[in-house]
């Protein structure tokens, strides 16, 4: 008889027939109760257990190699976008050589990590899973050997039944037993050796996996930190240098009117006031009380007495709102005061003989005993609200003339 392939004969064809129909024969026997069937409840288990972790460990496998090429494609993201970077970073900035580094520190960065997980973590995985196919072919053969077994067992009974006995039928018959019993046992036997330790190998695939996976994101994770860190620091320094130019050219554009601006500043009282440093010294104590001013005799010169210009010197300034005080030259204001004046900053006097004031009081100006005692930006005055109240002047002080305004 001529070969029908390779190492398949006509013989072993019709053997192999024979055996698919005896033990399709024997399963629907053992369906309709007329035949004992084999049953191995451990066993059964130990096979549940096995599908049970063949399925866990595709998944596992499957997105594993997701994982990987979610990293291999946040890989590329991160090459394109150091690569943009780089492009646009003008020669003459801040850090050009450094920048261009750390675009290939960071990609060789994410080449190594893509290698690692894929050398360690998925290679790991995949020869852990080249076993289930074998064993899985073995599980089905064992069923199929058991089939047999039952098969045969049935058999052999069948004939010892029999009203008329072949013993030479028999004697075959028992010898096809002893084989099939043989044949299975010994698969019986070795799976139920190995299944329970497959299963219990899962716990160390996993440690394994997991960590290293993690050990390689750690490092990763720590290495890419820097590499963030000293971009950061680059594009800071860049800012850093732009702004020093910024600075410096706005700086040149206002030099030349610095000084055109301080000039347009006003002296006057109506101006806004600049304390650009404490209140100037007042000379020491008078040795004798002055009178109080609405009781001084001042000889009158003139109705024109008026406020003295700012250039005047002192004493013709003090003497002047003496002639203004006597004269009582401004009908709004009580006798014995010149003008008033509202305070446009906060001062808190130092000393005991001076005014202090909050912003918003508004102060009655009057004239010096002494026109010796008067300092230059000074004035002697009592609050408005303190004279309406006790119609006192004793309440005065000196306060600073540039913390006030003139009405």
């Amino acid at each position: 008889m001529a070969e029908m392939g390779k190492g398949v004969t006509a013989g072993k064809l019709a053997i192999n027939v024979q055996k698919r129909l005896t033990r399709a024969q024997e399963k629907v026997l053992q369906k309709l109760g007329k035949a004992d069937e084999t049953r191995d409840a451990a066993f059964e288990e130990m096979v549940t257990n096995f599908n049970k972790q063949m399925v866990e460990g595709s998944k596992l496998q499957k997105d594993l190699k997701t994982y990987v090429t979610a990293v291999k494609t946040l890989h590329d993201a991160s090459r394109r976008l150091q690569d943009c970077l780089a492009d646009m970073y003008e020669p003459d900035w801040f850090g050009k050589e450094e920048m261009d580094a750390l675009a290939e520190d960071t990609d060789t960065l994410w080449l190594d990590y893509h290698q690692s997980i894929t050398d360690k973590s998925v290679t790991s995985m995949d020869t852990y899973l080249t076993q289930f196919p074998d064993i899985k072919a073995r599980i089905a053969k064992r069923d199929r050997k058991m089939v047999d077994f039952d098969s045969a067992r049935h058999h052999f009974a069948s004939l010892q039944k029999g009203k008329k006995k072949d013993e030479a039928k028999i004697a075959k018959a028992e010898e096809d037993l002893g084989r099939a019993q043989k044949i299975f046992e010994e698969l019986n036997v070795e799976l139920q050796d190995e299944l329970p330790a497959l299963w219990d190998s899962r716990v160390g695939v996993y440690v394994n996996t997991f960590q290293g996976l993690a050990g390689h994101q750690e490092k990763f994770h720590k290495d890419m930190s820097k590499l963030s860190q000293n971009l950061n620091d680059i594009m800071t320094k860049l800012e850093e240098q732009r702004q020093l130019k910024k600075d410096g050219t706005a700086a040149a554009k206002t030099e030349d009117g610095a000084k055109s601006e301080e000039a347009d500043i006003s002296d006057s009282a109506s101006s806004a006031p600049k304390r650009l440093g404490p209140p100037p010294s007042r000379p020491p104590p008078r040795p004798s009380p002055s009178p109080d001013p609405g009781q001084q005799q001042v000889s009158l010169f003139d109705d024109e007495a008026s406020v003295p210009d700012s250039n005047t010197d002192s004493a013709t300034t003090t003497t002047t709102q003496q002639i203004a005080v006597t004269n009582g030259s401004d009908g709004e204001l009580p006798p014995g005061f010149i003008y008033k004046v509202k305070a446009i900053h906060d001062y808190d006097a130092t000393d005991g003989d001076e005014l202090e004031l909050k912003m918003g009081d508004i102060v009655l100006v009057m004239g010096f005993d002494n026109p010796d005692e008067q300092d230059d930006g000074w004035l002697m005055g009592v609050k408005e609200s303190k004279w309406l109240q006790e119609k006192d002047a004793s309440a005065k002080g000196v306060f600073p003339e540039n913390f006030t305004q003139k009405f």
